[in-house]
């Protein structure tokens, strides 16, 4: 089956995916609700480091769940470094959550809030040989978690934007390089973090999440892009638009949720 798992309720969506993943059902699940009132300070948390090459960036792909911005990560220049971690993380993807038009689609709810969107730099342990070792390991990857709120249009995500019509359908890509996406990031890296998973299967709990506190802005004109991809092959019928690609809260089973902010 080209979509053994997908968004689709009742058919392959994620209150399904447990059949084929039981670890969905695991103690250290994502995404959750962040509630400041349930949160810890922890003075002992560094400030988040982020050093990006824009010469690091190389396609775009529409991979029929998301699209994702594929970064040479073969040496330590695009590096995530700082925060709950130590050493250093590379940079590999980044991708995005969306809802549909007139629906939220953040994975993570803050202070009962959900998003329009929800960013995802995904960076893995340089301990570990590669991304593929490190999604084995507890602390193999470190996720920056970056909220989209709707008002005026984010400039640096107008580049990515413009390129979602070369990949509209699954399994299209397109030479994306040039870009650093420290243009994505708040004007603040205060954050909340937790050990949780992957949020689509395989679900792995591999992941650090670090969540900043403060949204980016994306106007509607942008997010009707987002709406505009398919999660269908070119020629597959019935076509399916790419909207609501976004997990539920799992339980925090006793996790704590730290942040580095009074």
């Amino acid at each position: 089956m080209s979509h053994h798992w997908g968004y689709e309720p009742d058919v392959n969506g994620p209150e399904l995916w447990h059949k084929a993943f039981p670890i969905a059902l695991g103690k250290r699940q994502s995404p959750v609700e962040i509630e400041y009132g349930k949160t810890q300070f922890d003075d002992a948390l560094k400030p988040l480091q982020l050093s990006y090459d824009p010469s690091t960036a190389k396609r775009i792909v529409n991979n029929g769940h998301s699209f994702n911005v594929e970064f040479d990560d073969s040496a330590d220049k695009s590096v995530l470094s700082g925060g709950p971690v130590t050493g250093k993380y590379r940079l590999v993807q980044f991708h995005f959550h969306w809802g549909s038009s007139g629906t939220e689609g953040s994975e993570h709810i803050l202070d009962g809030k959900k998003y329009a969107a929800e960013l995802h730099l995904v960076h893995w342990n340089t301990k570990y040989e590669s991304f593929k070792v490190a999604v084995t390991k507890d602390d193999g990857l470190a996720v920056v978690g970056i909220f989209l709120e709707m008002g005026a249009a984010q400039p640096a995500l107008q580049k990515v934007v413009n390129d979602l019509s070369k990949i509209q359908t699954k399994g299209e890509e397109s030479v994306f390089t040039d870009f650093d996406p420290a243009g994505l990031l708040p004007g603040s890296l205060d954050f909340y973090t937790y050990q949780g998973s992957l949020t689509t299967p395989p679900l792995l709990e591999c992941v650090t999440w670090i969540v900043l506190q403060k949204p980016i802005s994306v106007s509607p004109e942008q997010m009707a892009e987002f709406y505009n991809l398919y999660f269908t092959s070119a020629g597959e019928s019935p076509s399916k638009h790419m909207v609501c690609n976004w997990r539920p809260v799992q339980p925090l089973h006793g996790r704590i949720i730290r942040r580095s902010f009074n």
